[in-house]
């Protein structure tokens, strides 16, 4: 793999005007319908910018390169998936660690599923981008949220919450990709695994649970 694939490549400029941002939007957008029309190896900064409706010299002011096009859908789609599990994590503060389970199972499939074909795309081309390290990064946003979850639940671990909150979030995520991977995607076969991923995350977690 050529050593730039291994960096992220960030934007060339921030869209701060709403004009901009949106025409970013819009490529990000393109992006991935460019992706899942053609797959990434036909996958071009001149394809994606004909979709999005913008000039290639528009897309270059944001994006240098394709591998900077995919690390930035990667980020955005990481960003909402953790972002959504920090919310649910925040809502279920202090509640039972069963409950926590249960919240949590059902934000990170949501979150992860609200677009299955996007999700799958990214994990076909993620190893070219340096996928590993941006999960890894946003991933953290996730691993806090819960780890400050389960500290606050009125039944105590006998475990380091960061620990626990860790293994959560891997096994997440590869049970997502599993199932995306293997093309059985249905709203029947995400709630199955909703209710799967459910029983893992409350039956871990509640071993964890002090004898107190």
């Amino acid at each position: 793999m050529p050593r730039a694939a291994e960096v992220e490549l960030n934007p060339r400029k921030t869209p701060v005007q709403q004009r901009s941002a949106a025409s970013v939007e819009a490529i990000r957008e393109a992006t991935i319908q460019v992706l899942l029309a053609v797959g990434k190896e036909q996958l071009t900064t001149t394809r994606v910018a004909h979709r999005a409706g913008v000039s290639v010299g528009t897309l270059y002011q944001y994006f240098p390169n394709k591998t900077a096009l995919l690390q930035s859908v990667m980020r955005t789609h990481l960003q909402f998936v953790y972002e959504t599990v920090a919310d649910a994590c925040r809502e279920a503060h202090g509640r039972p660690l069963a409950e926590m389970a249960d919240k949590l199972a059902s934000a990170f499939i949501a979150a992860k599923m609200r677009n299955a074909s996007t999700s799958r795309a990214l994990y076909v081309v993620a190893d070219d981008v340096g996928g590993a390290e941006i999960a890894r990064k946003h991933a953290a946003i996730g691993i806090k949220a819960i780890a400050a979850m389960l500290a606050s639940s009125p039944e105590p671990l006998d475990a380091d919450p960061e620990i626990v909150a860790t293994t959560l979030v891997a096994a997440m995520g590869g049970v997502s990709r599993r199932m995306l991977e293997s093309g059985r995607v249905s709203p029947k076969t995400m709630e199955a695994m909703r209710i799967e991923l459910d029983i893992m995350l409350r039956a871990y977690i509640l071993s964890r649970a002090a004898n107190v």
